[in-house]
């Protein structure tokens, strides 16, 4: 996965699975990572489920998150205020094989 310089933080791609059994963030066999939330897509419901589950990955507040491309798509693109790409790759990584 490729976590990109954005503004004052870190820029990456995900792709979402909305209406799943449970939230978990994933990766797949070719190292793309994959948010599942509960929550349905509709009125931004799952929207803020994916960035609740990728700030706790992340160890940021929801607050610091913000989707930058993709709002209505199951692949966004999603930046993180404050934190360098590299630290931003570092945590994501962490959390593979959870």
């Amino acid at each position: 996965m490729t976590v990109d310089p954005w503004e004052d933080g870190a820029a990456f791609r995900v792709k979402i699975h909305a209406g799943a059994k449970r939230n978990r963030l994933e990766w797949t066999r070719d190292g793309q990572m994959r948010v599942s939330v509960t929550a349905a897509p509709e009125r931004g419901k799952a929207n803020r489920a994916v960035l609740a589950v990728l700030a706790k990955a992340l160890r940021v507040p929801p607050s610091s998150l913000v989707i930058l491309s993709g709002e209505t798509d199951a692949r966004k693109r999603i930046g993180v205020h404050g934190l360098a790409p590299e630290e931003a790759s570092a945590r994501l990584a962490s959390t593979e094989g959870e």
